[in-house]
């Protein structure tokens, strides 16, 4: 017989031994689809492997592929760590991107250093508007945030695409034939540019200087203050914490808030690190919402944690973009992130639960 117990204590071996194993398990299965797609796995790997790290200027692009994860995975760490779950992350990056250049475009003339400022304030505002209102709509109705915070990810790319394609906004470039043509968004001021550092050859942009600074005062935040104690409380029962007289309504709304204005300063890094305009294209096809979905659960939910994920699979995507041709498999790069996200998934049972197995013993017939 199999039963599953709840753990009353959680080994911290599991903590690490559960993500290591999860990606195991996800190439192996990886290494399954190649075979039935006849690629031999250990060469294909190994050009992921170099094309992520290894090749000339690779990991550059690794970091600029990282920065937006590093940005959603915190996102989502953040909320999940009190059991909100936090999907709209996609939605909130859009927001802050839309508002981050709003406030690029508005404030042309401006000295640099007070452009990006503004833009970082600006996108982590949108952000949080965005994700207060699933916060609300959890806090005082009850309602799924799951649900709300996706669904808003749709509406927000449909307010980005309108901007951009189906409208004459103030952020779309309308001067001249080509722009008449082909629809995009107005190019930022230069002093909108966000400045980066080129060290042994690699270079640093701000964004993820910012993120690194984030994990750091996330870390504090909920180690060292009484607002993180009061959030671990109450997401571990929040019975508890209403017993104790923590005020659980503006702690879900606060943490929701926080998720939300950190994912909309990754959404202003695109602009100001890479971007250099709105692009609406870019951003919906990147999908790094939902990648630092993988990115949290992966580094349970460990700030620092979500930095070395967010690297690896940022490595695996720059390998993917890389390589992408006739002898590459088109789909593999997203087909290991989904592996990934469902081992990691599945290693939480494993986290949360102990699995044992019994014999059962049949009874000894007394002698007559």
């Amino acid at each position: 017989m199999i039963r599953i117990e709840r753990r009353l204590e959680q080994p911290r071996w599991l903590t690490v031994a559960v993500p290591v194993v999860s990606i195991v398990v996800a190439f192996l299965f990886a290494t399954l689809v190649l075979l039935a797609t006849h690629h031999p796995p250990l060469h294909t790997f190994k050009r992921l492997f170099d094309a992520a790290f290894l090749d000339n200027g690779a990991m550059t692009e690794t970091l600029v592929s990282a920065t937006p994860l590093a940005f959603t995975g915190l996102c989502a760490a953040v909320a999940f760590r009190m059991n909100l779950f936090n999907i709209g992350g996609e939605g909130q990056l859009y927001a802050g991107a839309i508002t981050g250049a709003t406030v690029a475009l508005l404030l042309a003339g401006a000295p640099s250093p007070v452009v990006i400022i503004a833009m970082m304030a600006a996108g982590a505002a949108g952000g949080a508007a965005l994700a207060a209102i699933p916060g609300l709509l959890r806090a005082f109705f009850s309602t799924n945030e799951i649900i709300t915070s996706l669904m808003l990810n749709y509406v927000v790319a449909l307010i980005l695409d309108y901007l951009i394609f189906d409208s004459h906004s103030y952020l779309r470039d309308t001067s001249g034939f080509e722009a008449s043509v082909f629809p995009q968004g107005k190019n930022l001021p230069d002093a909108a540019t966000w400045p980066s550092w080129t060290v042994h050859g690699l270079v640093i942009p701000l964004g993820a200087v910012v993120a690194v600074a984030l994990a750091f005062a996330l870390w504090g935040l909920y180690a060292r203050t009484r607002f993180g104690f009061e959030v671990t409380v109450i997401g571990d029962s929040a019975r508890a914490g209403r017993y104790a007289g923590m005020r659980t309504r503006r702690k879900i709304i606060a943490v929701m808030c926080l998720s939300g204005a950190i994912a909309g300063l990754g959404g202003a890094s695109q602009d100001g690190d890479f971007r250099h305009q709105l692009d609406p294209r870019g951003l919906t096809q990147a999908n790094y919402g939902y990648a630092g979905i993988v990115v949290a659960a992966l580094a349970r939910y460990n700030p620092f944690a979500v930095l070395l994920v967010a690297f690896l699979l940022g490595g695996l995507q720059n390998a993917g973009f890389t390589l992408q041709g006739a002898d590459f498999p088109n789909g593999l790069v997203g087909v290991l992130q989904g592996l990934i996200l469902f081992c990691a998934l599945g290693g939480e049972l494993f986290v949360r639960y102990r699995v044992r197995i019994e014999r059962r013993h049949k009874p000894v017939a007394e002698p007559a």
